[in-house]
Parts: C-alpha cells; structure tokens; sequence
C-alpha cells in the first residue's frame, strides 16, 4: 500500500487580523459564559431557599434570570467558542486563510444577534426561556437575535467549506486532515440539524410576534425546537470532542490510536444524532407511541459513538501515562499530568460526562422520563453534559488557546488547576442535589422560595443544589481572573502551535475509507432516516394549525 498523502501545514499561522477577529470571537463568548453563571447562581440559591429577587437588582421576575442564564450559556457562549474555536482549527487543519469577508460577516452577526437578544431579556420582553415554547411570547428582537447568532453559524460552515474546496484544488487526491474533517464535519452536522429552529423562528415566531400572523401550532413549533433542540447537544460536545480526539492525546503524553477510527465517530454523530427529537416529547399528546418509541431507539443508538469516544481517549490516557512510569491496572492514573491545567480540566470534565450520559439515557427510556420529566433531575442531568462536559473543557482549552492567540504565558497555573478540581467538586454536589431532588418530585423552573408545595423532603437536596453551584460560580470566576489577567499581563512568549497529536494508524490512501472524506454519504444517509423519523408526523400536521394566540406572563 502506497504512504498517504496528508498535508502537514507546520508553521503555519494565521494572519495577525484574523487571529483577531478569532481572539475577540472566543473572548465574546466567555463573557456571555460569565453573565450567565452570574444568573445560574441565582438559580442554585433559589434551591437553597434564598430569596434572589433581593439580591439581584434589576431582575424583574425569576424567569428573567433563568432565560439570561440558559440563553447566554447554552446558546451565545456555545456559537461563539464553537464559531471562533473551529475556524481555528479547520485553517491549521489546511494550512489555509479564512476569507476576510465571511469571518468578518460571522463575528458582526454574532454580535448583533447576542445584543438584540440582550435587549429583549434584560428589557423583560422575553422571559421565555432557553426553550421559548410558544403560545409564550417573546419581543420580536429576541427571535430575530437568535435566527442571527444561528446565520452565525453558517457563515462559519461556509467560511470552513470555501478553504476545504481551495485546499482540494492544491491537493488533489490527499486525505483531508483529521484535525479539518473533524471541524467541518461538526458543522455539516449542526447545518442539518439548525434546519428545525430556524424555520420555527423565521417562519412563525417572528412573524407571530411582529403581528403578520395571528397564531402559532403550539406542538408543531415544539417539534420543529426539538428536530434541533437535541442535535444541539452534539453541536456543543463536538468541538470538545475535537480537542479530546486531536489535542489531549498530544497533552498527555499519548497519541491518537486511528485516524479512520476518530473519522467513523464524527460520521456516525452526523447521521445519528438528529432524529432522536421526539424523546423529548414524550408526555406530549398528537404524536404517535410508534414514532417516540422509533427516535427512543435512535437515542440509545447515538449513544454508541460516545462510547467510542472515551475509549478511544483513555487509551491516549493511558499511553502516555505509562510513558511517564505509571504501572498497574489502574494506577497508572496517577501518573497523568495533573499539573497541565487544560488537561486537567478536560479530564475531570470527562469524568463529568459519564455520569452526565448516564442519567440521559435513563431520561430517554419512555418509563423513567414519566419520573423525571420537568423535574430537578433535568438540569441536574445536563450540567453535567453541557454545564460540564462542554464548559469546563471549553475552560481547560482557553488555558492553552488564550495564551496562542495572544502570545502570552497562561498567567498562574496553580489557580487554573485548582479551578479545574474546584467546579468538578461543586458540579458533583449540585448535580447529586438535583438528581435526587427530581427523583422525589422537586420541579425545575420554579421560584422555590415561593412555592406553595415546598416539600420538607427537598430541603437536602435543595441545599447541596445551592452549596454545589456557588462553588461553581466561584470557580467559574476564577477561570475568567485567570483568563483576563492572561491576555493583559501574562508575560510575552514567542509565537506557538495548537497541540496537535500525532497518530499511530494514520488515514490509508487507498481502500473504502478514502470514502470516509466526502460527506455527501452521511448527508444523504441523515436525510433518510429524518424522512422516515419525521415524514409520517408532517405529513399529518401540514399545514400547521395557526391558532394559538400569544401569552406572556412574566
């Protein structure tokens, strides 16, 4: 078999404006992160039975609070590390240039459709909530914000496919890099999947709330959220995969074991993870028994390339570990470099997301979620996936990407440490409160403090809520301190590369997985089990039934 041809852009850089635009990009998202965990904050006292409304001034009404934190953290920080992160990432990748006028484009979207949203929530015009299920309403500039940070996105798919189509026009015939395929096949994915949202926003709700359409079909709109409100999760975890994949093994000492392996995982999310919607409607009526059981099925199956996932990186783990002398079945652990402080946030954040994926899977069995469902035991289950897995790792990566973009040392690694270990402990004791708390019937998105049905048997659980998220936010904090005092007074280093693993099985020039690289496969593959996940449920709710008038309560 012939050596394949894979291009190796070593010394590659970016230009000094684009890493700019990418810099201010990832810098935009962690001060949303930072609103928001101000309001999670909140949200975890109101568990403890703390009266935030007191201590939050200018907080009109609990809702408003909770849908800054949800929005700021699940969506404005998530597109913005995810945009700037990757962009990064798929030019290393080629060894290629942005376009000026698509990354310019991106960032002002960006920016504009966070402040719009801004107006709306910080205005109580749309005390709605991350999800925003209509007949809620919300101000027209909050629907319009969010259609905008989601248009961000694609400008960012395209930015990433314009390099890819140059990069095969100087490299006919090589394998694309795996550090590029795994960043545009993130947003080959997320394109498909934002296909639900965005038609519900630009559509219907927009309308709806500028008055051009008296109505709204509350389940179709429900559906449309959920054909993307789930494959999201995987648009906020691939990014972090990325950098499981391609960067920790580097971090650790290891290597990545295959290249086709790690190219396989990102397939399978692309045709896996997004007709899984309707395991969020379980409770909703107007949807047939056969079809939720039918995405249940697609849930668990989505679950597969996770699996994948950690053992592909505990192998990484391991090697390097037992390069450093670690012996034994399992003591070899202690041998990780615990010290590197990105790594070690990742790690933990890994550890997180086990348990994370744990408790999804019992909320996506039909019977547990009955438990469960719009209970405490949501949040408790998904701050460990995106409350952890995603933000503590997108933590752990700024302590290197910070310091890459800006040519400074990482100002005070013992602190970054220490904050990885401090949110791990904090998310463990608020997730446990939670968990355990829905398990008995505590609710989510209530006032607790003023409850009427305020159980005793809460109290625990409530408490170890309110403990474990102000650790949180106390860590939360430090990272930023650490990541601010970096960018102005770490000390000037010379310039860097990303920590990009080498790989032992690289990709063959030859055979099926040369296939691997075009993803019109997987495309037309997604398509066709969508049609067959949802064909059946539009075809009997089409045209949507535009009655409901609009409600807005808080």
């Amino acid at each position: 078999m012939s050596a394949p041809i894979v291009h190796d852009p070593r010394g590659f850089a970016l230009p000094d404006s684009q890493r700019a635009i990418i810099r201010w990009t990832i810098y935009l998202g962690f001060s949303a992160l930072a609103i928001g965990v101000i309001n999670g904050l909140g949200q975890a006292l109101n568990y403890a039975g703390v009266d935030i409304l007191r201590f939050f001034p200018g907080m009109r009404t609990y809702y408003q609070g909770l849908t800054v934190h949800g929005v700021f953290n699940a969506l404005v920080f998530t597109f913005s590390f995810s945009n700037g992160f990757l962009l990064l990432t798929t030019a290393r990748g080629l060894g290629r240039k942005c376009n000026d006028a698509l990354l310019a484009a991106m960032f002002v979207t960006l920016v504009l459709g966070g402040l719009l949203a801004s107006f709306a929530m910080f205005t109580g015009r749309a005390s709605v909530l991350f999800t925003f299920y209509p007949p809620l309403q919300a101000h027209w500039t909050y629907y319009l914000g969010l259609a905008l940070a989601v248009v961000s996105t694609w400008i960012t798919s395209a930015t990433q496919l314009v390099m890819l189509r140059g990069w095969r026009g100087e490299n006919p015939g090589a394998r694309v890099p795996l550090l590029a395929f795994l960043s545009i096949a993130t947003y080959v994915m997320w394109d498909i999947a934002s296909v639900g949202i965005a038609v519900e926003v630009v559509f219907f709700l927009l309308p709806w709330s500028l008055g051009l359409i008296s109505g709204v079909d509350p389940l179709f709109s429900r559906t449309l959220f959920w054909f993307t409100g789930h494959p999201i999760v995987y648009f906020w975890l691939l990014p972090i995969y990325v950098s499981w994949y391609a960067m920790v093994p580097k971090q650790a000492g290891g290597k990545l074991f295959s290249d086709t392996y790690a190219r396989v995982v990102f397939l399978m999310f692309i045709v896996l993870s997004i007709p899984v919607g309707f395991h969020h409607q379980f409770t909703d009526p107007g949807i047939s028994n056969q079809w939720k059981f039918a995405h249940a099925v697609l849930t668990f199956a989505v679950f597969f390339p996770s699996l994948a996932t950690a053992f592909s990186v505990m192998y990484a783990l391991e090697m390097g570990a037992r390069r450093r002398g670690g012996r034994g079945l399992a003591a070899w652990f202690l041998k990780v470099p615990w010290t590197d402080p990105s790594l070690c946030a990742q790690i933990l954040a890994m550890f997180a997301f086990m348990l994370g994926g744990i408790t999804g899977l019992m909320n996506a069995s039909f019977n547990m979620n009955q438990v469960v469902h719009n209970t405490a035991f949501i949040p408790g289950h998904f701050h460990l996936t995106v409350g952890t897995a995603v933000a503590l790792s997108a933590m752990g990566i700024a302590y290197w990407l910070v310091p890459y973009l800006t040519n400074r040392k990482l100002w005070s690694e013992r602190v970054a440490v220490v904050q990885g270990w401090l949110y791990f402990v904090g998310v463990l004791i608020f997730s446990r409160g939670m968990i355990s708390g829905g398990l008995m019937g505590m609710p989510r998105r209530t006032l607790i403090v003023a409850a009427p049905y305020h159980k005793p048997d809460w109290n625990l659980a409530a408490a170890l809520s309110g403990v474990g998220g102000t650790l949180m936010f106390i860590s939360a904090m430090m990272c930023f301190f650490v990541l601010a005092m970096t960018a102005l007074l770490g000390e000037k280093t010379e310039p860097g590369d990303l920590p990009l693993t080498e790989t032992i099985e690289g990709p063959p020039a030859t055979g099926w997985t040369v296939g691997l690289d075009r993803l019109r496969y997987s495309v037309a593959a997604v398509l066709f089990l969508i049609a067959l996940a949802y064909g059946p449920f539009l075809l009997h709710h089409l045209p949507p039934k535009l009655q409901s008038p609009g409600y807005t309560f808080f």
